[in-house]
Parts: structure tokens; C-alpha cells; sequence
């Protein structure tokens, strides 16, 4: 088992094209430079991933979107506003030049902004060292549980993924997942916030 990483050296292998696990406030997370193939591909590989699937991104709150090019609807915004930091993965459409699939149709995105104070430190500092953005994607193989406990999570890295220090994952349930590049939000998968939640926040959007 190697030594668990400070932010900084986390980040420092993720522009060296490594991939890094963190937790958040659901489960851990797997992260990589979405801006490198060779970074993604590494990703695909250790998760045995489609590449077909689009990749989330882990972002540090509404100053990220910028340098990614963010299109933000009325319901998109009013979601954020509602729901961020916090388990809730938006999709969005963005112009930023992202590794070949991490963008779905359109170049739709889901961006992720946790609240678990590694996630989070670690989203702020790759901001402000302009090192990513970072993929949010789940620390586990494709269609296996996420990795719950840094228990899992070392038991999964195996040599491949090298760990965040700090406190471990939440046991909130999954983030639910709005795609909001479109003129009606869809919820694509209910889970911490509610459907009912949901609703009531694009509810005052249309207000």
C-alpha cells in the first residue's frame, strides 16, 4: 500500500498523466486530466469502461465553468444554485476541448460539484494550478459497486490509482444526474436529491 497523496502531489501525478482516487461525499471517485487521451484511455482501462460513455468532471463550483465553457439554461442555473455543492451531477453543454468521449451528444457534459472537504480542496487547488479539469467518474469497474471505504479503494488501486490523505467517503446515497443541456431538464437518475426536489427547484426557475 503506498503513502496516501496531498492535493498538490495528487494533482502533480494527474498532469503526469496518472490517475488519482478521492473521496467524496457518496462514494470515491476516480480522476484523471479529461483534457488527455492517453490519461483517459489509462481510466478506461483500469475501470473497464466503454468508451462510448461519457466521462462526469469534477469541478469546484460555478468559477470552473468558465474556463470550460459552460452553457447553462435557466433550469441549469437554477439547479446549481439549488443543489451545489452537493450530489447532484449536471449535464451541461460545454465548448471546452475535453479527451475524445468524455462528452456525450453535443458535447453535453455532467459536472460534478462535491462538498466532501478532499473533493472539494482538491477540485479548488486543480483550478487555481489550471491542472485538468479532473474526471469524477466513480473509483470501481464498470457495472461493479463504487468503492465505499478506503478500504475499497485500496483494495482497488492496486498499484494504478494512487489515493487522496484525508477523511474518507461519505455514505450518502449515488448523486442524481439532470441532463439540463436542453430546453426541459430530464432526470436521468434519481438518488441523494430527490425527483420531488428537483421539481420544485425548476419549478421556481419558471416562475
Amino acid at each position: 500500500m503506498s503513502a496516501a497523496l496531498t492535493a498538490e502531489a495528487a494533482l502533480d501525478r494527474v498532469a503526469a498523466g496518472e490517475l488519482v482516487g478521492f473521496p467524496t461525499e457518496t462514494s470515491w471517485g476516480l480522476g484523471a486530466d479529461a483534457r488527455s487521451e492517453a490519461a483517459l484511455a489509462r481510466l478506461r482501462r483500469v475501470k473497464g469502461r466503454d468508451a462510448e460513455k461519457p466521462i462526469s468532471l469534477l469541478v469546484s463550483g460555478v468559477e470552473d465553468l468558465t474556463r470550460l465553457g459552460a452553457q447553462l439554461t435557466p433550469g441549469a442555473r437554477r439547479l446549481l444554485a439549488a443543489f451545489w455543492p452537493g450530489p447532484l451531477t449536471l449535464v451541461v453543454r460545454c465548448e471546452a476541448r475535453l479527451a475524445g468521449g468524455v462528452a456525450g451528444p453535443g458535447g453535453a457534459v455532467g459536472l460534478r460539484c462535491s462538498p466532501h472537504p478532499v473533493a472539494a480542496a482538491l477540485a479548488a487547488l486543480a483550478h487555481r494550478r489550471g491542472v485538468g479539469p479532473l474526471t469524477a467518474t466513480s473509483l470501481n469497474r464498470s457495472g461493479e459497486p463504487a468503492c465505499a471505504t478506503r478500504a475499497d479503494a485500496e483494495a482497488f488501486a492496486s498499484g494504478e490509482v494512487a489515493l487522496l490523505a484525508g477523511a474518507d467517503a461519505g455514505a450518502a446515497p449515488a448523486s442524481s444526474v439532470v441532463d439540463a443541456s436542453g430546453d426541459e431538464p430530464i432526470v436521468l437518475r434519481e438518488g441523494a436529491v430527490p425527483r420531488a426536489a428537483i421539481a420544485a427547484a425548476l419549478a421556481g426557475a419558471r416562475a
